[in-house]
């Protein structure tokens, strides 16, 4: 199937613009239920600690980089125009949609995560479905990406991230340096429905690991950002293994998240901030590798996730 203009939509969580903000955002994030002062304040209290989240705008530098590979690699004339979206803050995906839709015969939806879960990611679906049905475009086809969890580019693009980190740390220590690849905690109850989602994290962990030429001793697959809810959430934690790090003689560690893709909260504070003061306390060394962003490796990765995801469109029409 051929065409001759395609949008694209990258999608991701979202964050308040500014701290006053942040009681909204939250109220999306629950489903329009009201946090807590308590959960307001201590959000406030990380957001300005980090100057406020960069997700918006290096989201839209992807897009922007994106859009500028698709068109730059594109040899049969067909045009592409690159938009972000966001889930839980402005600009939503729906207001976003008639932009990335114009003038466009097919739309790709690409969910800022290369592990894909058909239960956590289902926000993302029915949210673009609805929006795209709303619009009324019957001529409009729609696909939206799902794992590219092992994609060749990303894992490329991870595995410089570690070596440019590796790299910064003293010679006489730098093949010594533990490296905890870590991903976003979630509830036991969740993944226990799909462990699927949970392998395809540890998958991109072992390969970057390879790529990377790291032993088995020097590397393991941890958890962050859990939630501040009495239920049970996926460990081991990366606050679990610094002082099992310091116990074995290590001063060093590096973080490299397997599933982050730019700068936000989960980075800038819960790594940053959170999993530096755990190092500390415990006399170790910190480092993390570099955010993706716009790595030109990364922005390949998702130039063939694109290409990807048209090639399933049925070749029905608009051929």
């Amino acid at each position: 199937m051929t065409h001759k203009h395609i949008g694209v939509m990258l999608m991701t969580y979202g964050s308040p613009a500014t701290l006053d903000d942040i009681p909204v955002y939250l109220k999306h994030v629950y489903g329009g239920r009201e946090a807590s002062p308590e959960v307001i304040a201590e959000f406030r209290r990380r957001y300005d600690l980090i100057g406020g989240s960069p997700l918006l705008r290096i989201t839209r530098e992807q897009a922007a980089a994106l859009e500028a590979e698709l068109n730059h690699e594109s040899s049969d004339g067909t045009t592409y125009h690159v938009t972000a979206g966001m889930r839980f803050a402005p600009p939503f995906i729906a207001d976003v949609l008639p932009e990335a839709a114009k003038d466009a015969q097919a739309l790709v939806g690409i969910i800022m995560s290369p592990q894909y879960s058909p239960i956590i990611m289902s926000g993302y679906v029915r949210t673009l479905h609805e929006a795209v049905e709303d619009l009324g475009r019957q001529d409009l086809q729609l696909q939206i990406a799902e794992d590219w969890h092992l994609q060749p580019y990303f894992l490329q693009a991870l595995a410089e991230r570690v070596h440019q980190a590796l790299e910064r740390f003293p010679a006489d220590v730098r093949e010594k340096v533990p490296v905890l690849l870590t991903a976003h905690s979630m509830p036991k109850r969740v993944v226990e429905k799909e462990p699927d989602y949970i392998q395809a994290l540890k998958d991109t962990a072992t390969a970057i690991a390879k790529l990377v030429g790291l032993p088995d001793e020097r590397w393991m697959f941890c958890y962050q950002s859990a939630g501040h809810t009495p239920e049970e959430w996926l460990k081991p934690d990366f606050a679990d293994v610094m002082p099992e790090l310091h116990e074995k003689g290590y001063e060093h560690v590096l973080i490299a998240p397997v599933q982050f893709l730019a700068d936000h909260l989960e980075i800038l504070y819960d790594i940053e901030v959170g999993a530096r003061e755990q190092a500390e306390e415990h006399g170790i060394f910190f480092a993390r590798t570099e955010s993706l962003n716009t790595s030109p490796l990364f922005i390949k990765a998702l130039a063939q996730v694109v290409k990807e995801t048209l090639a399933r469109i049925p070749a029905t029409s608009n051929a």
